[in-house]
């Protein structure tokens, strides 16, 4: 592909490490003249980078330091991702238009005067791949009174959208979000709470590993409903939108404050179903006619079975059905936030984040 190319119609790549800190995914795709995923892959992130962001998602000694320490670190794990799904692909760094990097989340705290923090140097990224890179995607939206997440429902409306048909996207990674659709119009969409975060810290706790794999120990104990009444009655469930939550909030504290002498494993299934049942009261109003569920919580038997059964007749099905892996719709979501910023397009849902005005996106990091 020559380098004057439009980019409307390139190449872009984009980087995703979520709440889970299990890995940074990776994608190449091309939105025009159709959406095509031409390579993607996923890097684990080491274990002591994990233990070190891990620990930089609470308050602590010596913060800027250590955080300095992880945005460099990141960012060159970061780069050698793009630098993988290239040579999947076959790939020339001139022949990408941009890579959208999210980041790896430490710190967010929406609300009056709040921030966003995502390490993993952009600077680190665009010298070592030589690509543009475009990062630090949620501050102009909260600059505008919005929570800065979730940043995903532009492109799951003009992926996912439909005529005539109401529709939820939800994401279950380490917190769960939705996105509202209505046609091709995002109508609403929040972060509804914890989705894999919880299930996680537990399982390693008892169980020595992390994740809970399809849930089996989930489904082989019994759900605590009082346990689980306790849990939703917490005040985020009944916070009304627009609203965004992180490992600030839904951590192993907040859990430990939860529970009693039950069973550890009584404990994982009522925590799976949390996550179940407040998805499905979040979906209660708008009633959608299908919903489609991407991130890792799509590969937990366990949780979708859950979620069936939360949601009774709407049927509940993986983006897979649509054609594209549950894997890589984040992913693939800021790549297209990179396209919207050298386009000049906004890439917030105002519906979404509550933020006063549309706005464009993140900031350009030249190689």
């Amino acid at each position: 592909m020559p380098k004057t190319t439009p980019v409307s119609d390139g190449l872009f790549i984009g980087l995703m490490s979520g709440t889970s800190m299990d890995g940074a995914d990776a994608v190449l795709v091309r939105f025009s003249p159709e959406f095509e995923l031409l390579a993607s892959t996923s890097v684990a992130m080491p274990a002591p980078l994990h233990a070190l962001c891990l620990d930089l998602c609470e308050p602590g000694h010596n913060e800027i330091d250590r955080a300095g320490e992880a945005d460099r670190t990141l960012g060159h794990w970061f780069a050698e991702a793009a630098r993988e799904v290239l040579a999947q692909a076959h790939v020339k760094p001139a022949e990408v238009c941009a890579i959208g990097s999210h980041g790896q989340t430490v710190r967010h705290r929406p609300g009056e005067g709040g921030f966003s923090l995502q390490l993993g140097s952009a600077d680190v990224i665009a010298s070592r791949t030589g690509i543009t890179t475009v990062a630090n995607f949620r501050n102009r939206d909260m600059v505008l009174g919005g929570q800065g997440a979730p940043l995903v429902p532009a492109f799951h409306a003009g992926h996912f959208g439909r005529p005539g048909l109401r529709q939820a996207v939800v994401n279950i990674g380490g917190m769960a979000n939705l996105t509202l659709l209505d046609g091709h119009t995002v109508v609403g969409g929040f972060d509804t709470g914890p989705g894999n975060v919880l299930l996680d810290l537990w399982h390693e706790k008892h169980q020595g590993e992390s994740p809970d794999m399809n849930g089996y120990w989930a489904a082989s104990g019994k759900v605590d409903n009082t346990l689980l009444a306790t849990m939703l009655e917490d005040p985020y469930f009944k916070q009304a939108p627009p609203k965004s939550t992180g490992r600030e909030y839904f951590n192993s504290d907040w859990l430990t404050l939860q529970i009693g002498n039950q069973s550890p494993r009584d404990v994982q299934a009522t925590l799976s179903q949390l996550t179940a049942a407040s998805i499905a009261d979040a979906l209660a109003d708008f009633a959608p006619a299908r919903v489609l569920v991407c991130g890792g919580g799509a590969h937990n038997g366990d949780m979708m079975q859950r979620l069936q059964q939360c949601l009774g007749k709407i049927p509940c099905e993986s983006t897979l059905e649509e054609g594209l892996s549950p894997d890589w719709v984040e992913a693939c979501a800021f790549a297209w936030l990179a396209r919207a910023r050298l386009l000049g397009e906004p890439g917030n849902a105002p519906a979404v984040t509550g933020a006063s005005a549309p706005a464009v996106l993140g900031a350009i990091y030249a190689p």
